[in-house]
């Protein structure tokens, strides 16, 4: 059936549509449930384990079970994934996730939070994600790319075995798909403990269930297809600049899964708010300086194209594969994000005191 629709619309067309689904629910359950990495380093960072924490560990741990599993039943085949079959750099995964960190908390939120809040009519998130995708954009292929270029080769990694922390470890799909099921279990009996509403930990679920399905998804139609397509999931960096760029420089956009993924969670995101009644318009304030979230945005975007992917790229889709550089990187993240957030708060007590 695949292969027909493949054969009938095209690979590009359907990679559309499969990115538009996938980020549909991405959108919706993200949220209703709150997911955001932000929200969960500073619940750590002020010593608490909290309901942020237990959402983001659902969604994380969903996206493992169902990416393991996925591999485990013959359904997925990640191997030829560029965050494994491709060199990577530990340097840009170190250096960059601790930007991205930094400018999460500046920007009050990662590149998929401020998708998910513009569409909500969070002026703030929009000017703020346009930033972070235009300095991506840059450090890709602008002016800020040859300094990405040499972070990056500081410390390079060989791709295959030496990028797997499974095969690393001499450890199976099974098992790991066992053991993420087991951090589920206990994530939501921690969001019980916290009196985290039932469906918003359904809706983390969901997320993680966004993320399997994009790998999947893509697996399934690069197995069907006459041509090459990159098997992927759910990131937000990459395909923000392409449909950016697509919209600035072409009459057409280029089809494909990240193109589809980006409108299909801000529809789905909007959906949801206007469903609860969440959608209202926020502006800038005196609480809430622009300059932070502008720097914070130009931090991101230079971060996220030098650490390999974003807080969903690399610290869900990368994640759940068990891609070396993506766990390095959403460990840096946090730590960057975790040491702003205390730094910030210092100042805000001597400025009190």
């Amino acid at each position: 059936m695949l292969e027909q629709l493949i054969i009938d619309f095209g690979e590009d067309k359907i990679l559309l549509w499969a990115g538009a689904s996938v980020g549909l629910l991405f959108g919706a359950t993200a949220q209703h449930s709150r997911f955001c990495l932000r929200a969960a380093t500073v619940e750590l960072a002020e010593r608490k384990i909290g309901p942020r924490i237990a959402i983001w560990l659902i969604a994380f741990s969903a996206a493992v079970f169902g990416v393991q599993a996925a591999i485990a039943l013959g359904w997925l085949d990640v191997s030829q994934s560029r965050q494994l079959a491709s060199a990577g750099s530990m340097s840009g995964a170190i250096i960059g996730g601790l930007m991205f960190g930094v400018g999460m908390i500046l920007a009050r939120g990662c590149a998929s939070r401020l998708l998910v809040l513009s569409a909500t009519g969070n002026l703030r998130a929009i000017i703020t994600g346009l930033v972070l995708t235009l300095v991506a954009q840059m450090s890709l292929r602008g002016v800020l790319a040859p300094a990405r270029e040499a972070l990056a080769t500081l410390w390079m990694v060989q791709g295959g075995a030496a990028r797997s922390i499974l095969e690393m470890l001499h450890l199976g799909s099974g098992l790991a798909a066992f053991g993420a099921l087991m951090v589920l279990i206990g994530a939501l009996w921690l969001g019980h403990k916290q009196a985290v509403n039932t469906s918003h930990a359904f809706a983390a679920i969901g997320v993680g269930v966004a993320v399997a399905l994009g790998w999947i998804a893509t697996f399934a139609i690069a197995s069907n297809s006459f041509e090459v397509v990159a098997i992927s999931s759910v990131t937000f960096t990459g395909p923000s600049t392409d449909t950016l760029m697509g919209l600035v420089n072409s009459t057409e956009l280029p089809l494909g899964f990240g193109v589809g993924l980006v409108p299909g969670v801000f529809v789905g995101a909007a959906l949801m708010a206007l469903l609860n009644g969440e959608a209202k318009i926020q502006r800038f304030g005196t609480d809430t300086p622009m300059e932070e979230y502008l720097i914070g945005a130009s931090l991101m975007g230079f971060g996220s194209m030098l650490a390999g992917g974003c807080a969903v790229g690399a610290g869900m889709s990368g994640g759940a594969i068990f891609a070396l550089t993506a766990w390095v990187a959403v460990g840096a993240m946090w730590v960057g994000a975790m040491a702003t957030h205390t730094l910030l708060q210092r100042r805000s007590v001597r400025q009190l005191a």
